[in-house]
């Protein structure tokens, strides 16, 4: 598959933003723009890639300019003879100073600096993988509260019907009592599962809206109008060779996994600059400086005042040589230190490779069971509406009780429920399956949304009818 960055796909394939969303494609549009996970995870790239800039900063030259103004001002008192005679001999100075400098420093060699950057580098493109990921978990996360609000509508309109079912079977049994056809305990046993019917449908509505909610989380405003899967869906297979071909793709292209490789490298590279602790540097520097200085001496013997200025500049040019020679033991600390991070960034990288082999193993089982699981649940959910069918008659004619048709009609919500979910839930394997294997692309959320052409919500007010 060829793989395309989602923004910039997107850009070619998406409605406006303005426009309401009611499929798949446009929720994740919504998604892109809002979700405060995706732009945290923006941010934190950015913030890496910082890094390299300033641990390549430390291999270009480092000018700094420095000045400085001093005025100062002393005062003296004291006395002077001549012959035997004492006399007070007082004095001013005062001063000012201006010192203007430039320091140039280039590093020639330092270990420690070059291993830095290996290490940054490393970390940034670690930092790319991990925004891939990010975009990538958009996908699958915006999918699962789409499905998510797609099921708690079908169970709605299932437990809609229901409580309107099972109203029917309380009066038909009231009617009956009335006319000594039935017992009190058919009436009793209606209206309990009618009520309990109910409630049902007042839990439905509560997880319908927070299945909304949870969608507005994401894509930060109220999501409407969705499209869902039609009643003649056919789930089939994504073309492929079979588990080990998609565990061998996800282990090659995974992004995730790419990033802890990097961050690995990262570590690596952490050790050979805590060993570059015992290595020389060589540092070539200069200097340029310029003092000037003027003032005023003046002291009432002279009855006079004099007033001086004096000019210096100063150059310097040189090598300088550092030899570390003992530091306490502190370098083969962090040497031991660095080890140990990378010694348990390999492990992690272990841990999750076989966690990925493992999800992506299950994600594809998960796929092709689905698809039989579909099929299942759909001659579950005919035989169910066909008992149902079959003991409403049976009841009218007398060879069925109130409780079978009750009973019947809570198996026919059940079957609803489960099929809707077994529908959604492979669609959202389909996205995990490509996520696993490093190879989700906007062209996988367009294919699934193309199987959307049901109007969802329909459902609710033919339910509510």
């Amino acid at each position: 598959m060829i793989r395309r960055p989602l923004a910039l796909a997107l850009a070619f394939v998406l409605l406006p933003a303005t426009a309401p969303a009611a499929d798949l494609l446009q929720t994740y549009e919504m998604a892109r723009a809002g979700d405060p996970q995706l732009s945290a995870a923006e941010a934190n790239r950015l913030a890496i890639r910082e890094g390299a800039v300033q641990a390549r900063a430390a291999l270009l030259p480092q000018l700094g300019g420095s000045a400085s103004l001093t005025r100062s001002r002393s005062d003296s008192e004291g006395t002077q003879a001549f012959g035997s005679t004492l006399i007070p001999n007082n004095g001013t100075n005062e001063s000012t100073t201006r010192q203007a400098g430039l320091r140039l420093e280039q590093m020639i060699y330092d270990r420690a600096n070059f291993t830095r950057l290996k290490s940054q580098l490393a970390l940034s493109q670690a930092g790319d993988f991990q925004l891939e990921s990010a975009g990538d978990s958009l996908v699958t996360r915006t999918s699962a509260a789409y499905f998510n609000v797609l099921v708690a509508i079908e169970t709605l309109a299932a437990a809609q019907a229901a409580e309107t079912a099972l109203q029917k079977q309380f009066d038909f049994a009231s009617k009956r009592l009335e006319v000594g056809l039935a017992p009190i305990t058919d009436v009793h046993e209606a209206r309990a599962t009618f009520d309990s019917a109910r409630a049902q449908t007042i839990l439905a509505e509560n997880a319908l809206e927070d299945a909304y909610q949870a969608l507005a989380e994401i894509t930060g405003q109220p999501v409407r109008n969705l499209r869902a899967l039609p009643e003649d869906f056919q789930p089939a297979l994504p073309e492929s060779e079979g588990a080990d071909s998609w565990v061998q793709t996800a282990f090659d292209n995974n992004p995730a996994l790419r990033a802890k490789e990097f961050q690995v490298r990262a570590t690596a590279a952490n050790v050979q600059t805590a060993r570059a602790g015992h290595w020389p540097t060589l540092y070539f520097g200069g200097s340029y400086g310029d003092t000037n200085t003027e003032g005023s001496s003046s002291n009432n013997i002279a009855n006079e005042v004099t007033d001086f200025e004096n000019d210096s500049q100063a150059r310097s040019i040189g090598i300088t040589l550092s030899v570390p020679i003992f530091s306490g033991g502190a370098v083969q600390s962090g040497v031991r230190q660095a080890i140990a991070q990378r010694d348990i960034a390999s492990d992690e990288l272990e841990q999750q490779k076989r966690a990925l082999e493992r999800n992506t193993r299950n994600a594809y089982q998960a796929l092709v069971a689905g698809i039989s699981e579909i099929e299942a649940r759909r001659l579950a959910l005919f035989s169910a509406r066909s008992a149902y069918d079959a003991s409403q008659v049976g009841l009218e004619v007398g060879t069925r009780t109130v409780l079978d048709v009750l009973i019947n009609q809570q198996n026919l919500f059940t079957a609803q429920q489960a099929y809707a979910l077994a529908r959604y839930n492979y669609l959202q394997n389909r996205l995990l399956l490509e996520q696993a294997a490093g190879t989700l692309d906007i062209q996988d959320v367009q294919e699934i949304n193309r199987l959307l052409t049901a109007d969802a919500e329909a459902q609710l007010d033919s339910g509510s009818n």
